[in-house]
């Protein structure tokens, strides 16, 4: 198929950039390497302090309810926030952008773990610290996806990507870990750890050179909507989305998690082999960012697109039927090798095909629209779990990821050949 060309604005200081970075490998790239080392300790702080909020919340209120309110509050806040996290980012200046939200985090977990030291938490405190952290991880996402294509070569931006799936997934592997030791050192230290994570992830965004802008800053309200337009308009990105969205919905982490979890209790399973099982699912998701580069030199991406989403049908089969505990992992962690692979592939579709004065808000729409469901799964797996059990829950999360597979039989996706024509 003949991909999107349209053209972008003005080069701005986009031509700087890409003129410096020409002949340059990716490792050789200091701007994308600051870049990069950033965001990984970015996602580092967000998922250390992340596991600690519903400890926390645990420890000081012995609710399950209010454990789990807070990690949907922060999914919710997240989601809602990407959208104007888009809109910024195709306004202002994306350097300044990521320093600054790195940097309010940091003040304010110094300021959470200063609280912690020095009386009892306060649950509307924790609430409200978790909450505001988790809108300024929102605002930054699509800004950190945007900045890339900025930063490198047009024919380095897949192999950016994939890079960039390696730091996603390491930090959601590692994060939670080092979040659940410090946590078991003091309650305040999970806080401490990310405040310095973060700090250090604004510092090293100064090595990241020039300021990238857009090239054609967007003005007016009249905008605002203009990244969810685009993706119902252009013919790859709109089947892709429907699939991305409704694959969450089925099989995102959290609910992932809560269903082994609960499954595994109730075949009576130790917390030692549950721990385990999440932690053999968990690895899927890095083997597959270590695998996303050159899986997509190597494979078309219609076949990545096509396989990668009827997984989610058989393993939902598999979870209904395999037996023990730790199978449950090995199943969980097939499902999950693929979510690096189709995330670098769409955003490298993306980055190659929209205007970059589109970028941001366009990205944004993405991280939205494929965030915001997240809670109503891990609501509904909890539900049906309670009334009736783990065959049920997968049996829904099979129905959906049907769904979910379906839009991939469409004639753009199956006839998508390659990405090399595909260029803004």
């Amino acid at each position: 198929m003949t991909l999107d060309d349209t053209k972008g604005g003005g080069a701005g200081t986009l031509e700087t950039d890409a003129a410096s970075a020409a002949g340059k490998s990716l490792l050789r790239n200091r701007s994308f390497q600051a870049l990069w080392s950033s965001e990984a300790l970015a996602g580092i702080g967000e998922n250390a302090a992340g596991i600690a909020y519903p400890l926390l919340i645990l420890a000081t209120t012995g609710s399950a309810a209010y454990a789990g309110a807070v990690g949907s509050a922060q999914l919710l806040a997240n989601g809602l926030m990407s959208f104007w996290g888009g809109i910024l980012a195709d306004r202002m200046d994306r350097k300044t952008l990521l320093m600054a939200t790195s940097a309010v985090r940091a003040a304010l977990l110094a300021l959470f773990a200063v609280l912690i030291f020095t009386g009892p938490v306060n649950v509307f405190v924790t609430f409200g610290i978790a909450i505001v952290s988790a809108s300024c991880h929102g605002l930054s996402m699509p800004v950190g996806m945007a900045i890339v294509k900025q930063l490198v070569r047009p024919d380095q931006l897949a192999q950016a990507t994939a890079q960039n799936q390696i730091r996603w997934f390491g930090a959601i592997t590692a994060g939670p870990s080092i979040g659940g030791v410090l946590y078991g050192l003091s309650r305040a230290f999970p806080f401490l750890g990310s405040c310095f994570s973060f700090a250090a992830s604004s510092a090293l965004m100064l090595a990241v050179k020039g300021t990238p802008r857009p090239e054609s800053p967007s003005e007016g309200k009249k905008g605002l909507f203009e990244g969810f337009r685009y993706l119902t308009q252009d013919p790859v990105l709109r089947p892709l989305m429907i699939s991305i969205t409704l694959s969450n919905l089925a099989f995102n982490t959290v609910g992932m998690s809560l269903a082994v979890i609960a499954t595994g209790k109730a075949r009576g399973a130790s917390d030692s082999f549950i721990g385990l099982t999440l932690s053999v699912a968990g690895t899927g998701a890095l083997v597959g960012a270590l695998l996303a580069g050159t899986v997509i030199k190597l494979v078309r991406p219609s076949t990545i697109f096509i396989l990668g989403y009827w997984i989610g049908p058989v393993a939902a089969v598999l979870l209904m039927t395999v037996p023990g505990i730790i199978p449950l992992g090995i199943v969980v962690a097939c499902v999950y090798i693929r979510g690096p692979l189709i995330n670098a592939l769409f955003l490298t579709y993306a980055a190659k095909t929209v205007p970059d004065g589109l970028q941001g808000r366009v990205l944004g729409a993405i991280v939205f629209t494929s965030t915001i469901i997240s809670p109503i799964g891990v609501l509904a797996i909890g539900t049906i779990f309670d009334a009736w059990g783990s065959v049920w829950v997968f049996a829904t999360v099979g129905a959906i990821a049907t769904l979910a597979a379906l839009p991939t039989l469409s004639r753009n996706i199956r006839t998508l050949t390659s990405l090399d024509g595909a260029s803004q």
